[in-house]
């Protein structure tokens, strides 16, 4: 006997005539509210549309786009009981119209708002960038992610985030205007309390924890111990220079750290990377005794000099002083580059300071030692000019090492401004060897040294009281150059030319002119000859006296009145006779 549901819907499972008619003469059929949610079932499925019967006087038609997932296949089949979104219904005509997306819209808002009432979180992708912040797909809803709830620091990389899916709190909702926003910051700031809180009630000095590199500057790097911030400071690093934290890490690279402070008050903690290895300092005069030769790598060069790695953490300073024996080098590259594999000694170790002095010119014999035995003083050596300055001329020595042949050493007695008036390079010239400073390395040669120096006869063969005779060579303010002979010059001073005041010597004399002279001084050793004209013209006139008496007494007593008063008259009679 059947059942009364068999009753109702028939042996095949269908309603029977009566019933169905039953059900759409029943005033409560189709009793169903616009804006609502219902229970439908998926009745017809084609490829543009789906039919719904919601139990009203007919099916509902639902677009398949809003089924359809991103494959494009549509995610019901027929039979399937789903909530649609009750659009509107015409009772007259018997049409109602629904909403799959509509329905599960509102379900979704439902849900986040029980999410905001119990402080819950979210689920979501960030599909894309827009002004101001994100838009999160919360699965049917679009949401707003400010900038600001993006993350706890600024986010080097904005579009980085896209396409990522993360947890969210919802902060606000308005479902009129179909508005959430949500935030992923206040998640992480929970966390990281949490994790802080965590973190301090087990931190110590001396202990290994483990870390994330967040940030990276000039003097050091920041690192997340998870909730907490620690400074693993530059110096901190590696037992070797380092010139930027960027050369040993990387953002978001784990950190094996030991922690060296921890102020608990300001909870600043002091982080370091080296202390978790021997410091290789240690025992370093042993391994290095001084004068030790050996092989290093250049990590990096200075102004002063090039640091060589000796071994892992442990490096020297090569000076540039201590580069070269014969190269003066304004800066270490014009000798090693960085990477280079260099031959050293060690000429001192300071372990407090952990410093290492290294030099490389000593790896070969010193060549200012081989050039002072091969060429002592007053060699004469034979070079070829390198260079010509102002204040000299550089001849090549040995290979590195150059002889200096000062402006004053060319010659004894000519009076040369600059080498170039009588060298250039590629000569071959002869000099002598004056002076090898090892310690200076300095080695000067003399051309002029060759010969005997002209002064040192000039005492003898000018002595003072003599009288000479020079050609004028120069005429200043305070008096005349003459010259005796070839490169022998003596000075008429202004005192010693006239017994007269006069304003220049130029009022008497020109250059070119002979003239004579008596000396009154002579030194080989100041390379003076001191000359007066004044002098010689008053020991002339010393003369005139006694010669004037002499004719006196051969003429019968004339007086020099006598003489002066004759003189005289001749005079006037002479201006008469031109007149």
């Amino acid at each position: 006997m059947p059942t009364s549901s068999e009753q109702e819907t028939g042996l095949d499972g269908e309603l029977s005539f009566e019933n169905a008619l039953e059900n759409y003469l029943n005033p409560d059929f189709g009793d169903l509210e616009e804006g609502s949610i219902v229970k439908g079932e998926v009745v017809r499925i084609d490829e543009d549309n789906i039919l719904v019967d919601v139990n009203f006087k007919s099916e509902g038609q639902i677009p398949a786009g809003e089924f359809r997932d991103l494959s494009g296949s549509v995610g019901v089949k027929i039979g399937d009981r789903i909530d649609v979104y009750v659009v509107r219904k015409n009772e007259s005509e018997g049409t109602i119209t629904l909403s799959y997306e509509k329905a599960k819209r509102m379900q979704l808002f439902d849900q986040l708002e029980k999410m905001q009432e119990n402080n819950g979180t979210c689920k979501g992708c960030i599909s894309k960038r827009i002004k101001g912040g994100y838009t999160v797909d919360l699965g049917g809803v679009e949401a707003f992610l400010p900038g600001s709830h993006v993350d706890l620091r600024p986010v080097p990389d904005m579009d980085a985030l896209v396409n990522q899916e993360f947890e969210f709190r919802v902060l606000k909702i308005n479902r009129r205007r179909s508005n959430v926003i949500v935030s992923r910051r206040m998640l992480l700031e929970e966390e990281r309390d949490s994790k802080r809180k965590e973190l301090l009630g087990t931190l110590a000095e001396e202990q290994t924890v483990k870390g994330r590199v967040k940030n990276i500057t000039e003097y050091g790097v920041f690192v997340d111990l998870g909730g907490l911030d620690g400074l693993l400071h530059i110096t901190d690093m590696s037992w070797k220079r380092i010139r930027h934290p960027k050369e040993m890490v990387s953002l978001g690279q784990e950190l094996d750290l030991k922690v060296l402070s921890f102020d608990r008050d300001t909870q600043k903690v002091s982080l370091g990377l080296k202390q978790l290895v021997a410091d290789p300092w240690q025992g370093i005069t042993e391994r290095f005794p001084t004068g030790r030769i050996l092989t290093g790598r250049i990590t990096n060069l200075v102004d002063y000099g090039a640091f060589v790695e000796l071994e892992t953490g442990v490096e020297g300073l090569v000076h540039i002083s201590e580069m070269s024996w014969t190269r003066k080098l304004r800066h270490p590259s014009q000798m090693v580059k960085v990477g280079d594999e260099v031959e050293v000694v060690i000429l001192g170790v300071d372990q407090d300071k952990k410093r290492i002095s290294l030099g490389m010119k000593q790896v070969k014999p010193n060549p200012w030692e081989i050039v002072a035995e091969k060429f002592p003083e007053n060699t004469v050596i034979e070079g070829t000019i390198k260079n010509i300055t102002e204040f000299g001329m550089f001849i090549g020595i040995e290979d590195g090492i150059d002889g200096l042949i000062h402006v004053s050493d060319i010659s004894w007695t000519k009076k040369i401004r600059n080498p170039a008036e009588v060298y250039q390079v590629g000569d071959v010239v002869q000099a002598k060897v004056i002076t090898v400073d090892q310690d200076n390395e300095k080695f000067t040669l003399g051309i002029k040294q060759l010969t005997e120096d002209p002064w040192s006869y000039v005492p003898s063969r000018y002595p003072v009281g003599s009288l000479v005779e020079g050609t004028i060579t120069n005429i200043t303010d305070f008096g005349v150059f003459v010259e005796v002979e070839e490169g022998i010059e003596g000075l008429v001073h202004v005192s010693e030319i006239s017994s007269k005041k006069i304003k220049s010597p130029s009022e008497l004399y020109k250059e070119g002119v002979a003239i004579q002279a008596k000396v009154i001084h002579v030194s080989a050793e100041e390379r003076r000859l001191g000359l007066s004209v004044k002098q010689l013209k008053e020991d002339e006139e010393r003369k005139k006296p006694k010669e004037f008496r002499t004719t006196a007494g051969e003429t019968g007593g004339q007086t020099l009145g006598d003489f002066i008063k004759q003189a005289t008259e001749e005079a006037q009679d002479n201006e008469s006779g031109q007149s």
